[in-house]
């Protein structure tokens, strides 16, 4: 969890209705969590807490970037980061966050901590492949996709060398079938 009082919202102060919260996330957010994935990231959530009298309804948004290593060049990129979650906070008698969606308070509770939430939820909004932009328009130019991309070019020729290699006997088992 957090180690800074920054994540923890006392509602119970809180007047019924909306109230905003914002948050920069950066790599220090992210260490707490002994969560490496990223060199970098600036992220900026938004948090919109809607006191009831008997719940608490969370939407969290974020939006940013996070720098991260392409997975086919290796090479650092600034990754875009966007996403949203919506949490319901209700009281019982004992905790509980089974529920992705729904965290159950104790009664006596006064605050809650945020941090494990937003967390989750940029880390979830990061893609399993991470191809850097340059690579998808052609304008990156480094030595792994140039060794790539020579290859490539090594194996279309091979494969073309072989089609002109065919034995005579196959060529002329292939002109039966044609003959017919």
């Amino acid at each position: 969890m957090s180690k800074t009082k920054e994540f923890l919202i006392p509602f119970v102060g809180l007047k019924l209705g909306k109230h905003n919260f914002e948050y920069q996330i950066n790599k220090k957010f992210f260490e707490d969590f002994d969560y490496d994935e990223f060199q970098n990231s600036d992220i900026k959530v938004g948090l919109v807490l809607d006191k009831k009298s008997n719940m608490l309804e969370l939407d969290f948004k974020h939006k940013g970037t996070v720098n991260v290593p392409c997975d086919l060049t290796s090479e650092d990129f600034d990754l875009p980061v966007k996403g949203k979650m919506k949490l319901i906070v209700r009281f019982g008698e004992e905790f509980n966050n089974d529920n992705e969606e729904l965290l159950i308070l104790p009664h006596g509770e006064f605050e809650i901590d945020v941090a494990q939430y937003i967390f989750e939820m940029i880390a979830l909004s990061i893609p399993q492949k991470r191809v850097h932009p340059g690579v998808k328009d052609g304008t990156l130019k480094t030595e792994a996709l140039s060794k790539l991309n020579e290859l490539k070019v090594r194996e279309a020729k091979e494969e073309s060398k072989q089609e002109e290699d065919i034995d005579p006997r196959w060529e002329k088992l292939k002109k039966l079938l044609t003959d017919k």
